[in-house]
């Protein structure tokens, strides 16, 4: 997993600071009950310049995970696309890794967050290389089945891509580091495959991909969007169904998709090798395509590269320091 080198700046609450500067209160709700939404964005060095992939899109995902655990954020798509922008600019960087982050500050002590409860708002802008590792994209991780399985849809909500939803996660990803894997992978709460720790499954058999649907406890990933759009461009038949884990043992090919693992292949499942030992061709392929998007090798046809704002917006006066 890639280490994050702090930048210069941080945008906290409408002003861009310097990194250290943006602190929260220790009794803040989020931190004792998990009341976030988040998202990562990642931004790419282009022959045009740094462009952000379907930033957008995840600026508007943010808005509907608020939405569902009923946090106003006091900030538009349109004002954190140019926080995002500005921050990026502001830590030159040519590619970077975008955490929005959206929690309940300081305001009760009770579970239920009251109408004073502040909600706040900070972006970070960091340098940031490939989840699982670079060699990981040719040679493919190990994984294993945990033991942990994720939550049932009547008890969390999937679609939010909540923190306190990760506490799932992070138990799938200890066990699995513990046990010598590079990740873990989790059963949904009718015992057929859902996903990893932080990432959507594939499967391909017989010249097709199958992943598990919105029933399976997933959060509904930009970067699975895009694999939907960028098989079908070449032909290639996604199904969204149900499938039980020993259909991993049986598997052609395996990958991860994700903002932060982009699209992965898995080497081995449980210590049994996938068909392809790594990479198989359909994984290559879809690569091929994904990261040609950000080289020119790839036509944008769906308009998915975003020119970044150069300019922090400072909605709300202005920026604690001059970048």
């Amino acid at each position: 997993m890639p280490k994050m080198t702090p930048p210069p700046f941080i945008w906290f609450n409408g002003a861009m600071m310097p990194w250290d500067d943006a602190r929260v209160h220790v009794m803040t709700h989020a931190l004792h009950y998990g009341s976030s939404v988040f998202e990562g964005i990642r931004v790419y060095e282009t022959p045009e310049g740094p462009r952000g992939f379907r930033i957008t899109d995840h600026l508007k995902r943010l808005h509907d995970s608020a939405k569902i655990y009923r946090m106003p954020v006091p900030y538009t798509v349109d004002e954190l696309l140019s926080a995002c922008g500005g921050l990026v600019a502001a830590n030159e960087l040519p590619s970077a890794y975008i955490r929005p982050i959206v929690f309940r500050g300081a305001g009760t002590l009770g579970v239920a967050p009251t109408p004073e409860t502040p909600v706040e708002v900070a972006v970070a802008a960091v340098k940031w290389g490939a989840y699982l590792g670079e060699e990981a994209m040719a040679n493919g991780v190990d994984v294993c089945m945990s033991s942990w399985q994720r939550y049932a849809p009547n008890t969390l909500p999937a679609m939010a891509k909540a923190g306190g939803n990760y506490l799932s996660g992070q138990l799938i990803a200890e066990e699995a580091h513990r046990l010598g894997f590079s990740e873990g992978i989790a059963l949904s709460s009718n015992g057929m495959l859902s996903e990893g720790s932080g990432e959507n499954l594939f499967v391909v058999r017989d010249g097709k991909i199958y992943t598990p649907p919105a029933g399976a406890s997933i959060l509904y990933g930009i970067t699975r969007d895009t694999v939907f759009k960028l098989a079908a461009d070449e032909g290639i038949e996604v199904i969204e169904q149900d499938m039980p884990r020993e259909l991993l043992y049986l598997a052609d090919e395996i990958f991860f998709t994700g903002t932060a693992a982009e699209i992965t292949p898995v080497r081995s499942v449980d210590r049994i090798n996938v068909r392809s030992e790594g990479r198989g061709p359909i994984t290559q392929r879809l690569q091929e395509l994904f990261f040609g998007l950000f080289t020119g090798q790839t036509t944008d046809q769906h308009g998915w590269l975003e020119t970044l704002p150069t300019k922090e917006s400072a909605v709300h006066g202005q920026s604690a320091v001059s970048v």
